[in-house]
């Protein structure tokens, strides 16, 4: 099984993040994400201060194999993006819980809660 740090939350669609100081998520994809893909060779960022519904479409991660979609984990607005995973896209391969992509200003902290834990990651990662 891939690495799955147990500080961090995950998404069922392979996102994971972690919540910082101010309240922001820093949110990348998974090393089961990278792993699926392969080599990735186009990351394209959300815009910042666009808000975000839960569960939509913020960026698209492109590999030699295949091009994915990275969701929103909350609903929220994004405060940065990460140019130098677009401009280095191999670094998701390379580092996949360094290389982050985007910082989100969740609209309800809470919602975080209800994301999944390492343990449940890995259940359903397996799945």
């Amino acid at each position: 099984m891939s690495n799955i740090p147990a500080d961090l939350k995950y998404t069922p669609t392979h996102e994971w993040l972690r919540v910082e100081a101010d309240g922001s998520l820093t949110v990348g994809i998974t090393d089961h994400a990278q792993e699926a893909l392969g080599d990735m060779v186009y990351v394209e960022l959300p815009t910042v201060g666009k808000h975000y519904a839960a569960g939509k479409e913020m960026a698209v991660v492109e590999s030699v194999k295949a091009a994915s979609d990275v969701y929103a984990p909350v609903a929220g607005t994004v405060t940065a993006v990460n140019q130098e995973a677009a401009d280095t896209p191999d670094s998701l391969n390379n580092e996949p819980y360094a290389a982050w992509l985007f910082r989100l200003q969740p609209d309800n902290a809470a919602d975080v809660a209800a994301l999944l834990d390492a343990d449940a990651y890995a259940k359903a990662a397996d799945e």
